[in-house]
């Protein structure tokens, strides 16, 4: 996707600004353009050939091939892994604080 294409989109999904984004529609659109990036390609059975073995050895991976990647194909990459990865502490941070609320309607 291009760059050009990939800000019309966001700024098209949570206007100037990002003042509509939040954490469950931030999900949805990320969720909605991984099925566009992938559609079509995944037509047969994946086969990981996947020498990581956890998660900090993924992310090194995933920003090592980023430092190769064409430029606007890296800009797109980082920024849609800083919104998931903002978006994602912004929502624990709200269900810590619903919790506090909500914490005697267990008992």
């Amino acid at each position: 996707m291009k760059l050009k294409e990939f800000k019309q989109l966001v700024r098209s999904e949570f206007g100037p600004g990002l003042q509509n984004a939040t954490p469950a529609n931030v999900r949805e659109f990320l969720d909605r353009i991984q099925e566009e990036v992938f559609h079509g390609r995944l037509a047969e059975r994946i086969v990981l050939d996947e020498p990581a073995t956890s998660y900090e050895e993924v992310i090194k991976d995933f920003f090592n091939k980023i430092l190769d990647a064409p430029p606007e194909e890296a800009i797109v990459g980082l920024w849609t892994l800083a919104l998931d990865l903002s978006f994602a502490a912004i929502e624990y941070q709200y269900a810590e604080r619903f919790a506090t609320l909500f914490h005697d309607l267990d008992d």
